[in-house]
């Protein structure tokens, strides 16, 4: 097994790893190390959970040479959201504790002139997200005249965030004479087409095929016919499962996060915290390290706000909606089983979710156990306002498969793509509301000629 010193870190760095306790490299640290040494544009394909951080901080810092006085970033790593903004400079303030390095974070929310001000006085390493920076750098704040590295972590995740724009117009931004690392949890052909524009021939470096589920978790899964359902389970097994001492609760939209941390609040008083992006910035920070710290047994979330974000020792996972993108359901089932843990992936599957279940089975090449709903769990018959628009639901758990499986097939594909307010949902046009605006457009023009 190879140590850390067998990597001949600069004496500082190798330090400040001592102090942490840590002594080996995880598999994506070790493949990832010579690649990134070598000057080479990498594209590293690794769940999370697998010390991605240190991956790339590990080398770049033993390649990183100090100049006094300069005030540009030699090194800029671009995250998704302002919480993995914080983590990561964290990250980066450990192991250079015995280094002339300054790190700064930036990101949006906060007073833009007090960001201008810290980045006046200096900054060797830059952490931030791609809509403050791209700020930063059109008002000529920031400047890349001496940047060598770039990092950009989590990338699936920001072209899904709808980042590309930015993204695109800072890389157009840099110097060309740069070294590009790049992480994602999975390759899709967005993540494919910008790396074939922007990037240099870079080597992939693979821990795990994308989609392969980690072996250290568990995964079963609920038929759960409705919201009110969903919570009288959730209440269940949380009463009676003291093993559920670090738990995720994920949810679509912010919305239903909020009604959820309700309904939970009533049994469970002050042991659940709700982050979503209408919070404000302290608040969810705070709430972030409450539950670090172990003051809360849990956390209900949205996928914007768990995003990469490094919460340690997570038991449970419990995805109270399925994500209607299967790659969603890998980076929720990754914030637990980390490292060599184990852990436990639950899932509660409505009736209009099935199709979201089967296209998860799909890209893991598996199936989902099913469990048999507990029969001292209520099943309500109330649905709360999204419901309603849905077809009434006659059904109970052991008899799901027995009533009209082709009628539920055909009404759960028109539903798709009901807009419950979650990320990157979008309602397109029809092709008749095309027509309709076509045929006013030319009336217009036959009536001008007249």
């Amino acid at each position: 097994m190879t140590t850390f010193e067998q990597l001949n870190l600069p004496k500082s760095v190798q330090k400040a790893i001592d102090d942490l306790g840590f002594t080996s490299p995880t598999p994506i640290q070790e493949k990832t190390f010579s690649v990134i040494m070598s000057g080479r544009d990498m594209m590293g394909i690794a769940q999370t959970g697998t010390g991605k951080t240190f991956a790339y901080l590990l080398p770049l810092l033993k390649l990183y040479k100090f100049t006094p006085g300069q005030h540009t970033p030699k090194i800029v790593i671009l995250v998704p959201t302002r919480e993995l903004v914080v983590q990561v400079v964290e990250e980066v303030e450990k192991l250079t504790k015995y280094m002339s390095v300054r790190t700064i974070g930036i990101f949006g929310g906060v007073n833009i002139n007090t960001q201008k001000t810290t980045v006046y006085q200096g900054c060797d390493i830059l952490v931030g997200t791609p809509g403050r920076i791209m700020d930063l750098t059109l008002d000529n704040v920031i400047r890349f005249e001496e940047m060598q590295k770039l990092v950009i972590d989590e990338f699936d995740e920001m072209l899904n965030l709808g980042f590309r724009t930015q993204l695109t117009a800072i890389l157009a931004m840099m110097p060309k004479k740069r070294q590009n690392i790049l992480f994602s949890a999975t390759m899709t052909d967005e993540v494919d087409g910008i790396l074939n524009d922007y990037f240099d021939y870079p080597e992939e470096v693979t821990l795990s095929a994308s989609g392969t589920p980690l072996e250290n978790i568990k995964q079963i899964t609920y038929n759960v016919p409705n919201f009110n359902t969903k919570i009288n389970l959730l209440k269940h097994l949380l009463q009676n499962n003291d093993d559920m001492s670090r738990v995720l609760v994920f949810v679509n939209n912010k919305k239903i996060s909020d009604m959820v941390h309700e309904r939970i609040e009533e049994d469970f008083e002050g042991q659940f915290g709700v982050i979503h992006s209408n919070k404000s910035q302290n608040y969810r920070l705070s709430t972030m390290a409450s539950f670090q710290e172990g003051d809360l047994r849990g956390l209900i979330t949205t996928d914007i706000m768990a995003r990469g974000l490094d919460i340690s020792n997570i038991t449970h996972v419990i995805n109270f909606e399925m994500p209607e993108m299967p790659e969603l359901y890998m980076h929720r089932i990754g914030r637990t089983g980390r490292a060599d843990a184990t852990g436990t992936a639950i899932s509660f599957i409505a009736p209009r979710e099935e199709e979201f279940k089967v296209e998860v089975e799909v890209l893991m090449n598996m199936e989902l156990s099913i469990e048999a709903f507990p029969e001292e769990v209520e099943i309500s018959l109330k649905l709360i306002e999204p419901e309603k628009d849905r077809q009434p639901i006659k059904f109970l758990m052991k008899k799901q498969k027995l009533e009209g499986d082709g009628a539920f097939q055909e009404k759960s594909k028109k539903n798709k793509k009901v807009n419950l307010g979650g990320p990157g949902v979008t309602k397109k046009k029809t092709h008749g509301s095309v027509n309709r605006n076509m045929l006013k457009n030319q009336a217009a023009k036959k009536k001008k000629k007249k």
